[in-house]
């Protein structure tokens, strides 16, 4: 009993390894992901504070700007001043609208910005008076004074600003250095994942070239048990032919003793019979009556002892006249005397010849006889008009080989073993003794025959012949 080894499979290896590997690269990616969302997330903290201190910046130089003016105004008297004071009132609104936006979620600036709201409405509602009274009395006490409470506010809105400032800057640094921190952690995270990549590109190529090796040292050793089988069986095939040969060579010598043994007995008796009619034919002195029946013994005596003599030539082994002849050439000799019946029976031959097959020696006549008996066996058995003969050659193991078939009705299984014993025929009318005398003639030349048929399914001789 050939003991089973269990592994893990090759294929579940691989399958693993890279249902591995591609997991870890997604939980990499993801990790990448995350990390790049966060440090975007952070840059986008650090942009909107850095644009709150330049709008804040911005917003406290609109207002020095208008504080400016307003002074110029209030000491030189002329309008020209007061052009930075409008273009400051329309900048700074611009600016505080631009901070609500991005402090929209920060409550604690937006209540910061509120009361910077209301003092600089208070600041411009100071200015914008001053201006106007200026502008119609002159600069008296009580303008000084509201020129001072401006003063007062204005220093509020510088505070607060510079507050709120500092505020943000706060957060931008610590910003600053939480982006800076999502960012090396960014840069760890691709590193381990490149790392990680290499690591199991380097894995996947080792694994797969151990495998690879390990699957091409087996198909090898397939290949080569399917190379040793196919030898084995080669040389099997080969026993087995020449043990069939040798047993039909066996069996051929075997009934050609019985039939040597069978002449020998039958033929002492026929002769005594023969003579023994003889003296009765001398003795009836013309008998017409017993004479007819003395000529039927003779007749008949004639007849055994012809079918005695059909069957010891048909078994026995011959002198042969070999002679060097293309078996193409033999073929077509063959079917030339077999023409008349081929044409009778309206029969198609269809040739496969081989063009480069070399010459065989052979007694001509005899192997013409053993080829004509396969081919009016076929002829006899296919229907009229559709009956086609096909005649191959061919070379096969140094051999030359001959194959004939017809597509007629075939023989039964049972039949096979007996096709080659003398008197068994399939036929209506024959002597059973045209396939023994043509194995007879392949024996005698050292060569082979065999029959391959099947009910309804033709039959096909195969002769093989050695090469001259």
């Amino acid at each position: 009993m050939t003991p089973v080894i269990k592994k893990f499979p090759v294929d579940l290896h691989i399958r693993v390894g890279y249902g591995t590997a591609f997991l870890l690269l997604l939980i990499s990616f993801l990790l990448t992901l995350y990390a790049n969302s966060e440090l975007l997330k952070q840059a986008r903290l650090v942009d909107r504070s850095n644009k709150i201190i330049i709008q804040m910046e911005g917003m406290l130089s609109s207002l020095k700007g208008a504080e400016s003016s307003v002074r110029g105004y209030l000491l030189i008297g002329d309008q020209r001043f007061l052009y930075p004071y409008d273009n400051s009132r329309r900048i700074t609104d611009s600016l505080f609208h631009a901070l609500q936006r991005e402090t929209f979620e920060d409550t604690a600036i937006r209540n910061e910005l509120d009361m910077l709201r209301i003092l600089i409405e208070k600041n411009y509602q100071l200015a914008s008076l001053t201006i106007h009274n200026a502008t119609q009395q002159g600069l008296s006490d009580d303008q000084k004074v509201k020129s001072f409470v401006r003063e007062e506010i204005m220093g509020h809105i510088r505070q607060m600003v510079k507050d709120m400032q500092g505020v943000e800057q706060a957060r931008l640094g610590s910003r600053l250095d939480e982006m800076t921190t999502r960012y090396h952690v960014l840069n760890a995270i691709i590193l381990l994942s490149l790392t990680l990549a290499v690591s199991l590109a380097a894995y996947g190529f080792f694994t797969y070239s151990r495998e690879n090796k390990a699957r091409r040292i087996a198909d090898q050793k397939v290949s080569d048990y399917q190379e040793q089988l196919k030898q084995q069986i080669t040389e099997l095939d080969k026993a087995n032919k020449a043990l069939i040969q040798m047993r039909s060579i066996e069996k051929f010598a075997s009934t050609g003793r019985i039939a040597r043994t069978i002449a020998h007995e039958v033929r002492n008796p026929l002769t005594n019979i023969n003579l023994a009619v003889d003296q009765l034919k001398t003795e009836i002195n013309g008998n017409t009556q017993y004479g007819m029946m003395l000529d039927m013994i003779t007749r008949n005596s004639t007849r055994i002892n012809q079918l005695i003599t059909d069957l010891l030539n048909s078994t026995k082994f011959t002198e042969l006249v070999y002679k060097k002849i293309s078996v193409n050439q033999l073929l077509d000799e063959t079917l030339e005397l077999a023409k008349d019946r081929i044409a009778l029976n309206n029969i198609t031959v269809i040739k496969y010849y081989s063009d480069s097959i070399c010459d065989i020696a052979v007694d001509v006549e005899r192997i013409k006889i053993a080829f004509l008996n396969l081919i009016v066996n076929a002829i006899e058995a296919m229907e009229p008009g559709k009956g086609i003969i096909q005649v191959r050659t061919a070379t096969r193991d140094n051999k030359c080989v001959v194959t004939i078939t017809d597509n007629g009705p075939g023989i039964d299984t049972a039949s096979h073993a007996r096709i080659f014993e003398p008197y068994f025929t399939t036929k209506t009318k024959g002597t059973g003794l045209g396939l023994t005398n043509t194995q007879n003639i392949i024996l005698n030349h050292n060569g082979h025959i065999n029959m391959d048929s099947a009910k309804g399914k033709g039959t096909t001789f195969t002769i093989t012949l050695d090469f001259a």
